[in-house]
């Protein structure tokens, strides 16, 4: 048991067990039931054997944060994975001397612990990695892995910019490795009901999407420090630009500066923004405008560099619209000619309850089924089959909130995108904004 949560029940056992407190939240019986079904046919499709020692996954995590305070979301992703029938944590890698011992200790003394990610996935004997590090390091580090032949599990958002996450979704479509995008609101029932129900019309034609998002902060100027002795800071910087250190800079709160990640734009925007596309059909394309209105954080040097207020418009070829912002209830919620439907981690309900409670028709679309994100992963390793939300589908959800940041970075002018060549039409100095020019050695 990790993290309060027991790894000993199985599939059925869990979602057995979840039915009653779903259908609180707005899951009907019908669909909880089909998820059981969903369950007994992916047990059909893999290996019937006991895995013993020669067939254990051996897992090394590269980012951990820390189990005793501060953020920790690396750390937790380590301890699902881990927890997962036949996988073993082999391996732990942080920049941090305190994360990388207190993660290493907690998943006992056989456990390495190392702190350069290259020694890690040199390792012959790691079969896979979890990556939970700054958003600008998540790239370097999946290409790496991918290039030594082993399966990867890589916190959203996927990318820092388009450019990287191309390149990364060639290298993934050459390697034939298993990739798991930590997008885990795939893996919730709320969320699969209300895309599929949207799939399959029952709304009609959807005209309008909306993702809410929260608002981030506004912070700075913060004072120059000096560098902690139990951190390094110039590899922690790695391919983003040399600057002296600040704790305002690191953990958690690095994704306030565009130099390492996105603001919520990309935090919360790589999981509502991925339901939008899920629900409207685009999970591997995109829309083809964008424009922003927005509230930077442009209070002086050195200060938090993220937009914490937006309203993004995004245009697909069809005429949808998904209006993302930072206003309103956090979810999405979809808009059709015959009613809507909202959700949320918490609860997913419509503007008239039988558009919920009626059951799809037998010959309905359904949409990749996984109730637990971590296990799917494992599942898919020893299945060899593709994951819920591989490179690809992460790379496109996370170019989605990039967009939307570089049509706020411009001024809120909007921009004309083609998905199909991933670049823009008619504006150079946006399309220079879809790649950045990294710190050697490591640029992708």
């Amino acid at each position: 048991m990790a993290d309060g949560i027991d790894y000993t029940v199985s599939r059925r056992q869990m979602l057995a067990r979840t039915i009653a407190g779903l259908a609180v939240a707005g899951v009907p019986e019908w669909f909880s039931q089909a998820s059981i079904a969903g369950e007994r046919e992916l047990d059909a499709q893999l290996p019937k054997k006991v895995f013993g020692p020669n067939d254990q996954i051996n897992v090394g995590a590269i980012g951990v944060g820390g189990r005793k305070g501060g953020y920790r979301q690396g750390m937790g992703d380590t301890q699902r994975i881990g927890g997962q029938h036949g996988v073993k944590i082999v391996a732990i890698c942080d920049l941090d001397e305190v994360h990388r011992n207190d993660a290493a200790d907690y998943f006992g003394p056989e456990c390495s612990k190392i702190k350069d990610f290259r020694e890690l996935i040199a390792r012959k004997d790691i079969d896979a990695v979890v990556i939970g590090t700054p958003d600008h390091w998540h790239v370097p580090i999946a290409m790496a892995a991918l290039k030594a032949g082993k399966h990867v599990y890589c916190e959203k958002p996927l990318t820092l910019y388009i450019e990287q996450g191309k390149k990364l979704v060639k290298q993934y479509k050459a390697s034939k490795q298993v990739f798991q995008v930590g997008s885990q609101q795939r893996s919730d029932q709320r969320f699969r009901l209300a895309c599929e129900l949207v799939r399959n019309g029952r709304i009609g034609k959807i005209h309008r999407v909306e993702a809410h998002l929260p608002t981030g902060p506004i912070g700075g100027p913060f004072p120059v420090e000096p560098e902690p002795k139990d951190l390094d800071w110039d590899m922690w910087l790695g391919p983003a630009p040399k600057v002296p250190y600040t704790h305002e800079r690191v953990h958690g709160v690095f994704r306030w500066w565009l130099d390492y990640s996105g603001g919520n734009m990309t935090d919360w925007g790589a999981h509502h923004n991925d339901i939008a596309q899920w629900g409207l059909g685009t999970d591997r394309s995109g829309p083809v405008s964008v424009q922003a209105y927005g509230k930077g954080n442009n209070i002086g040097e050195n200060c938090y560099t993220t937009f914490p207020e937006f309203d993004i418009d995004y245009t697909y070829a069809d005429g949808r619209v998904l209006h993302t912002t930072n206003k309103g209830e956090n979810g999405v919620e979809f808009f059709g000619e015959k009613g809507s439907i909202f959700v949320s981690r918490s609860t997913i309900r419509a503007s008239d309850q039988a558009l919920i409670d009626e059951p799809l028709p037998a010959n309905a679309t359904h949409l990749y089924e996984s109730n637990d994100h971590h296990r799917n992963f494992i599942e898919c390793i020893r299945a060899n089959k593709p994951a819920i939300c591989d490179a690809e589908i992460g790379h496109r959800s996370a170019s989605v909130c990039h967009l939307g940041n570089i049509s706020l970075r411009l001024g809120g002018r909007k921009l004309n995108w083609d998905p199909e060549k991933e670049e823009f039409k008619g504006d150079k100095e946006a399309q220079a904004m879809v790649s950045r020019v990294q710190r050697k050695p490591w640029a992708v």
